[in-house]
């Protein structure tokens, strides 16, 4: 994303560090509330370009430019929130979240050849966890943003409602339903060195095509999604069931020779890597409640792969 050096006043603009530095703030607001860092990024851009169109005497009699840099940024997110859900029905297939690599791995270029500036990357945390992130889909756009605001970011409900146009009271509500939707899909946490060991064994088992091994790993009733846009080849329908998914995944290593399997970070949780000839082409990420795998969510959109397009094996 590029950002403007001068605040285009002719003159340096000492506020221009204390502005600028609210951006990984709201990357990482946008990221929690649309899924999609590209996203993200386009929102943070287009609030930092409203910020700027205003005129001198406008900015200076701002209170406090962070609060009204996260206000724009939030109501753009609640515009494009309630377009998704027209886009996602012309989605081909299953829509799921853009997966972020560990801040270790991140790669310093964007789809358009912008770099990719550090201070951009998502704070990786339970709030983008992929399980987490997927039942912030299934909220309308207001309970979204007034969950995220809130029990995420901290804010008011004050502050909250009138960034959604509620009152208060009614933005108490969004959240509690919202905290409803949260409890009812989180299971027990299982401890990370216990889940990656667990992602570790499916990946060998995956290796190996041992479809007991892989089986033994999943739930019984596990469900697997695959996000492949309509630009890549992808089971277009949620597969369920232990068995079907090994079955499933088997025949895809018998149809795609040469893919190497790397363990990978990603969205803050163990998961996993695909690539062929050193160019990622897929990213998986698990729900590990207890010792099994209940969900597996692959994404091989190349668009949604853009911070791990380059990765070289090692």
């Amino acid at each position: 994303m590029t950002t403007p050096s001068e605040p285009g006043h002719g003159r340096f603009d000492p506020s221009l560090n204390a502005i600028m530095s609210e951006r990984r703030q709201l990357i990482n607001l946008a990221y929690r509330l649309l899924g999609s860092l590209a996203d993200a990024e386009d929102v943070v851009q287009e609030t930092y370009t409203r910020w700027y169109a205003m005129p001198r005497q406008q900015q200076d009699a701002i209170e406090s430019p962070g609060a009204w840099l996260t206000r724009v940024a939030s109501r753009i997110c609640l515009d494009l929130l309630g377009s998704a859900r027209a886009r996602r029905e012309r989605y081909v297939g299953e829509w799921v979240p853009e997966p972020l690599p560990d801040r270790t791995e991140w790669i310093g270029g964007r789809p358009d050849g912008d770099p990719v500036d550090p201070a951009d990357r998502v704070t990786l945390d339970e709030s983008v966890s992929m399980a987490f992130l997927v039942v912030l889909e299934s909220m309308t756009p207001a309970e979204r943003v007034t969950f995220v605001l809130h029990d995420v970011f901290c804010h008011s409900f004050t502050e909250v409602a009138e960034i959604v146009g509620r009152t208060p009271a009614a933005c108490r509500q969004l959240a509690s339903s919202a905290r409803r939707r949260v409890r009812a899909s989180r299971a027990p946490a299982t401890p990370a060195a216990q889940q990656a060991g667990i992602v570790r064994d499916f990946k060998q088992a995956w290796e190996a095509k041992d479809i007991g091994a892989l089986v033994g790993l999943l739930d019984p009733d596990a469900t697997m999604i695959a996000d492949g846009g309509g630009l890549v080849s992808a089971v277009l329908y949620p597969i369920e069931g232990g068995e079907q998914i090994a079955r499933y995944i088997i025949a895809i290593a018998g149809k795609a020779p040469g893919l190497t399997i790397l363990e990978r970070t990603v969205n803050g949780q163990p998961g996993l890597v695909a690539q062929r000839d050193g160019v990622t082409v897929t990213v998986a990420a698990f729900d590990v409640p207890g010792n099994r795998i209940k969900h597996i969510w692959a994404v091989r959109n190349p668009e949604k792969l853009w911070p791990w397009a380059e990765k070289s094996q090692h």
